[in-house]
């Protein structure tokens, strides 16, 4: 019996090619097939342009479109085709890497090839290797402590507005990703919740044109921008 190849799944960090991990890099130097997502209208992925660096001349990259739906049924299937694409690979005994930015498990497509991969490959060989989160190099960027002593921190998306911050007690520390819809709505809530004096957000952390906002009321103004995140704190 031939042997299967292996899948990672690796976080390339929030932007900053030099903060991908020492263990991460050597799997992407030894992949025989590089996978990354992109939405299904532009094939472009960041992910890639951060692994560049480290990526084998003799490496395939693989595109795989994960198209930007609310229809479960939809999105369903391209979950299984890309899933199916990736098990080929390992079938035939391939090295295979799927780079997500940030970490692999938080906010990640890669849970979706995961949840698919135990459903058409049970016995495949995966690997995830953590990555180092956007809001981390936020708050390492502002020398800004996320938690301390007995605190604690409330990790959520802000795509669908504010309404998971209003939720909130006894949560002295928030991180709010993906603040690029509705940032009305979420400067509301902050404001709602005695968060919102102490708040920043970053843009492009560690990236080109990587931009520091304090006046989130002035942020709501602007053309949203897909790459920023929130840090808020009582």
């Amino acid at each position: 019996m031939e042997k299967k190849g292996k899948l990672y799944g690796l976080g390339v960090g929030p932007g900053d090619p030099e903060l991908i991990t020492v263990k991460a890099v050597r799997a992407i130097k030894e992949a025989d097939v590089i996978f990354t997502a992109a939405s299904s209208k532009n094939p472009y992925s960041l992910a890639v342009e951060i692994a560049s660096p480290y990526i084998s001349s003799s490496a395939r990259v693989e595109i795989l479109g994960f198209p930007m739906t609310k229809d479960r049924e939809k999105a369903d299937e391209a979950w299984t085709a890309n899933a199916r694409q990736i098990a080929g690979e390992l079938d035939k005994g391939r090295t295979a890497v799927f780079l997500t930015l940030g970490d692999p498990v938080t906010y990640s497509t890669f849970g979706y090839i995961l949840k698919k991969m135990d459903q058409i490959m049970p016995d495949a060989d995966i690997e995830t290797i953590p990555g180092i989160t956007s809001f981390h190099a936020a708050a390492a960027r502002l020398n800004r402590i996320l938690v301390e002593g007995e605190e604690s921190l409330l990790l959520t998306s802000g795509a669908y507005g504010g309404s998971r911050i209003r939720n909130i007690q006894s949560v002295e520390n928030v991180a709010i990703v993906k603040a690029y819809k509705n940032i009305e709505d979420i400067n509301v809530a902050l404001k709602e919740t005695g968060l919102f004096e102490k708040s920043v957000a970053v843009s492009k952390c560690g990236r080109e044109n990587e931009e520091i906002i304090d006046n989130l009321d002035a942020l709501a103004l602007r053309a949203p921008d897909y790459w920023t995140l929130i840090l808020a704190s009582k």
